[in-house]
């Protein structure tokens, strides 16, 4: 099984011909974000994927926005994931990370809506992959698993940062729900969370080696298992991100991390975690 892994444009200020040949220069294989919505730029992105040889998952957030709008429906949100897709499937995604749903949603209801959002992927021909994501339905890991027993076909992409400041604890307490669901994971996002946030400060800082090697556990349980249902291929994005998750000095606002670097540490070491890996 080969690892593949993904520079996310969360916070990206490159064009996307400097993106996707920075992606590839630092050793990752593709890029991960939302499609553009002008045909102008859909081409430059095909163009740019076409010349770097650089590989693209879709980004779906719906809801206006990544904390949803609470007076969205269900049918709005499946809109939106048509609309986005509409943009998304020109660039040829490999597959789609969909931010969808409402953490305020009645179970039942959110089924529901997976459900017929799992249909629209279908009709499409593109596999969706549901994040679990805070304020969104898959927001903590013991809803996520009474939605996978309810829709064993569902994809995930699992974020478990989103979780540790959920639930205010590493998710080594919850390795029987992991356990649950890990068959239905496809993708997974390779950010470090802790008991108070969803971002270390830095993930090579001593001081949070135990929250990296708690989430380097749950991801090596997601890879056996891809690797014992057959999978050639398993992907990751490190996303490690700004807009509230990179920690800033006080008063001076100056980040306490270089991005960058941080995701670029991360898929360096996840890919030799990957090697060392007794599949």
């Amino acid at each position: 099984m080969q690892l593949k892994t993904f520079k996310t444009l969360w916070g990206n200020t490159l064009p996307i011909d400097q993106a996707c040949k920075n992606a590839i220069n630092h050793q990752f294989n593709g890029i991960e974000g939302q499609a553009p919505k002008d045909n102008i730029e859909q081409t430059k992105w095909i163009n740019a994927l076409a010349e770097f040889e650089c590989d693209y998952i879709a980004e779906v957030v719906t809801g206006g926005d990544y904390v949803p709008d609470r007076n969205w429906s269900v049918q709005q949100h499946l809109d939106d994931i048509k609309y986005q897709l509409d943009n998304s499937m020109p660039l040829n995604p490999l597959f789609a990370t969909c931010i969808t749903g409402c953490d305020a949603w009645e179970e039942n209801d959110s089924i529901a809506f997976f459900e017929q959002a799992m249909q629209v992927g279908k009709d499409y021909g593109i596999t969706l992959s549901f994040e679990t994501h805070r304020s969104r339905s898959l927001f903590t890991p013991w809803v996520t698993q009474r939605v996978v027993k309810a829709l064993p076909e569902i994809n995930l992409t699992l974020d478990i940062s989103h979780w540790c400041v959920v639930c205010e604890r590493l998710m080594d307490s919850e390795m029987d729900v992991i356990h649950a669901i890990k068959t239905n994971v496809h993708h997974v996002h390779g950010r470090v969370g802790y008991d108070q946030g969803p971002q270390v400060p830095h993930p090579a800082a001593p001081e949070y080696a135990e929250a990296l090697q708690s989430h380097q556990r749950v991801w090596e349980t997601v890879w056996k298992d891809q690797f014992a249902k057959g999978f050639e291929v398993t992907t990751l994005t490190p996303e490690f991100g700004p807009d509230g998750y990179l920690h800033l000095q006080p008063f001076t606002q100056m980040p306490v991390a270089d991005l960058s670097e941080v995701n670029q540490w991360i898929n360096q070491v996840e890919q030799q975690h990957f090697s060392e890996v007794s599949f």
